[in-house]
């Protein structure tokens, strides 16, 4: 699943590949523009890595105003979640993430059968869009606090999806929240076991967005189980990484984890960060924000 692109489609490919594959710091002045609502999908993920939130919600505008695929929709509803999320307001993010599985729970499977799976070369399917909608539902639960319901949704979205269709992308990220969700629960052990898992998974996947990002959540749990030269070591190399991919929300996450972790300056470069951000067009949420 997440392949790059139909064959004979090289700016398709180019933009699946800044997606979910090994540039996602790509220039945007070297981003091809999209030919259809899959391309703008792809590039509001790519923006929306490298912290260009504006820019990607026009491209999530874009595809809502040009395509009639509830699959394609359903992914974009999550994908505007999932900004809303990284910037700390998730019972607005909850709104995208639920139109997002009603647009495939409310799906009549007789009369789309060519939405409901498709084949490897034609990229996200049924399976991909509902993962991401349930399983940003459970973040979402997670940020207001409503740890048994992140629990149930995130049962409900590994139940989805038989065993073996399930891509990499959505096992990633179901590990990803679960690991959130023991964290949140003080359980370090189970948070460090699905951390561990999402980072093999990683390893093998052909995106390095995801490979970092696991390892932010590895340094994560390492730090919540008392391993802090272990947490460090791995929140340095993020950083790192980060820089050199323009991973500008993932070098902000992991700015404040390595601020709590005692590295002089970290504070001062998540702020810097976060002032970035905000010319981009994200708004963190305030202290006491809704």
């Amino acid at each position: 699943m997440f392949a790059p692109a139909p064959p004979g489609d090289p700016d398709l490919a180019l933009l699946a590949e800044a997606a979910f594959g090994i540039d996602p710091g790509r220039a945007v002045a070297e981003l091809p523009p999209a030919s259809d609502a899959l391309g703008s999908w792809y590039r509001a993920v790519v923006l929306g890595g490298q912290g260009r939130y504006a820019a990607a919600r026009v491209e999530l505008r874009k595809v809502c105003n040009h395509s009639t695929d509830p699959v394609l929709l359903s992914l974009a509803g999550s994908t505007a979640g999932s900004l809303l999320r990284q910037l700390g307001w998730h019972a607005r993010a909850a709104a995208f993430d639920g139109r997002a599985a009603a647009l495939i729970l409310a799906t009549d499977a007789a009369a789309t059968e060519t939405t409901r799976k498709r084949s490897d070369d034609d990229g996200p399917d049924r399976h991909d869009a509902l993962c991401d909608a349930l399983t940003g539902l459970a973040a979402d639960a997670l940020g207001v606090g409503r740890l048994a319901l992140a629990d149930r949704l995130l049962r409900r979205s590994r139940a989805a999806t038989a065993p073996g269709e399930m891509g990499w992308r959505s096992a990633l990220r179901w590990h990803w929240v679960c690991a959130e969700t023991a964290l949140i629960a003080g359980n370090s052990g189970p948070a460090t076991g699905h951390a561990d898992a999402a980072m093999e998974l990683a390893e093998s996947a052909p995106s390095v967005r995801h490979r970092v990002k696991s390892r932010l959540l590895l340094a994560a749990a390492a730090a919540a189980g008392g391993e802090h030269d272990r947490s460090m070591s791995l929140a340095e190399e993020v950083a790192e990484q980060c820089r050199e991919y323009g991973l500008l929300p993932l070098r902000w996450a992991s700015d404040m984890l390595r601020a709590g972790l005692g590295v002089e300056g970290a504070a001062a470069e998540a702020a810097e960060c976060a002032a970035t951000i905000a010319r981009r067009g994200g708004v963190f949420r305030p202290m006491g924000g809704r």
